[in-house]
């Protein structure tokens, strides 16, 4: 009977034990190198019908953001729009008063106004947007950044191939994948990659005789355990060698960018987070996502919206702005996506708060071979129920799939022989929405 405890323990318990051993022999942290960096070849089958995104920037608008205060306006219904206004986009459509800017890119955008989810609840929903399947006790299942990563391979051989920003670290799990196709996991988007480089105590000498003493101890360990989870580690320290030697890693540093252009992005978390994901895809990181939470509307809905639109509308807006002017924009998928939406229904004794609505709500695609200034799919007159052409969350991630060439219904088997998709499970199988691509 194998008493490994290295081979007992779960994901994250195996990952902080070589955390902490790398800090101690090697004076650096190399958790960011625990994830997509181990990533190379693909392993996914591909389709070819008009794939041309290469890369995709994910922006979570965490919380539930209200589709009715944004990409959804009702201007001939008061009861339900309140004080929001709407106006007119260089696109077919009109958006909220909240997002002037975001109007002006509009005809790169695709908004989607006929969103629905089964999932009320925000980690339950959360769980389902980034991974296609509800939470279950006995599973954890791949985020859609780590299907990114293994169907397509790395684009960069030096850098990881899938990056988060202001997220929680559960946005970044590979799942039943393994180590080598987790995100990695940035807390603030401002202070770069943090411990890749030596410690200052550490010289290179002593530097490469601890790598040295590190591969004798791990030969013998590997010789022993010849399992997929430990040959998976086997590369951990050549990778993350090769990053730390990098000139590729600048591309974490954006205090490289000039102040004009940190600035234009907006200075707070999120707006550096989509000028670090604009530098990362550019490197060619596959898959990068920025979060933006505080949507949750109860109370004081229309004071919070308009608080948290003006940070989204300002880096969204120069974000694709942005990607168009580098010529990054048409390889590269912009989504803004969320849990689900407000109520239609306007809580007066909450300050004129809103409340959960999975029913119907909004998110919206953009670049990477989507055809620009056009809307799909409606909710009814209040913005209650999907009108026209439904969309679930299995079906926005399957479309994400198409636009990069990757087949969301083939099959991967977990360790226990399960099979599982990245469009969903047989019954919830998501279906692209193929119309939206030029």
């Amino acid at each position: 009977m194998d008493t490994n405890p290295f081979m007992k323990a779960d994901e994250l318990g195996r990952r902080q034990f070589l955390v902490n051993a790398a800090r101690s022999y090697l004076g650096v942290s190399v958790a960011p190198m625990l994830g997509a960096g181990l990533a190379g070849s693909a392993f996914g089958q591909s389709h070819t019908g008009g794939a041309k995104a290469e890369h995709v920037i994910f922006l979570n608008m965490g919380g539930g953001m209200s589709h009715l205060d944004t990409f959804d306006t009702k201007p001939n219904n008061k009861d339900v729009q309140g004080p929001v206004e709407s106006i007119s986009t260089s696109g077919d459509f009109q958006i909220s008063q909240y997002l002037p800017d975001t109007a002006k890119v509009a005809n790169h955008m695709c908004v989607i106004n006929s969103m629905t989810s089964k999932q009320g609840a925000h980690s339950q929903g959360q769980y389902l947007l980034h991974r296609s399947y509800s939470p279950r006790g006995t599973i954890v299942h791949p985020a859609i950044g780590a299907w990114v990563v293994r169907q397509k391979g790395r684009k960069n051989a030096t850098l990881p191939g899938f990056v988060t920003a202001n997220t929680s670290p559960g946005v970044s799990s590979p799942g039943f994948f393994g180590a080598e196709f987790g995100g990695v996991p940035l807390g603030r988007p401002d202070e770069g990659l943090k411990n890749s480089t030596r410690a200052d105590s550490v010289t290179e000498e002593d530097f490469k005789r601890r790598l040295a003493i590190a591969d004798a101890l791990n030969k013998t360990f590997h010789e022993k355990y010849q399992t997929p989870a430990v040959k998976a580690y086997d590369s951990l320290y050549e990778e993350a060698v090769k990053l730390m030697q990098s000139s590729d890693l600048k591309a974490f540093d954006i205090n490289q960018e000039p102040a004009k252009v940190q600035n234009s992005y907006g200075k707070n978390r999120f707006g550096q987070g989509c000028l670090l994901a604009r530098r990362l895809v550019e490197a060619g990181v596959r898959f990068v996502e920025v979060s933006h939470g505080g949507w949750d509307t109860h109370y004081d809905n229309f004071n919070n919206v308009e608080n948290k639109a003006k940070t989204l509308d300002q880096a969204y807006a120069t974000l694709l702005a942005d990607l168009e002017k580098r010529g990054l924009l048409e390889k590269t998928l912009v989504v803004i996506a969320t849990e689900f939406g407000r109520t239609p229904k306007i809580v007066e004794e909450h300050n004129s708060g809103r409340d959960h609505h999975p029913a119907c709500f909004s998110a919206v695609m953009a670049g990477g071979g989507i055809a620009g200034g056009q809307k799909y799919g409606a909710s009814d007159k209040n913005g209650n129920r999907v009108a026209e052409n439904g969309v679930t969350i299995q079906d926005f991630n399957a479309t994400i799939g198409h636009a990069l060439g990757i087949d969301h219904t083939q099959v991967v088997s977990s360790p226990s022989g399960r099979p599982f998709r990245m469009g969903g499970a047989d019954a919830e199988l998501g279906k692209p929405i193929t119309s939206i691509f030029g």
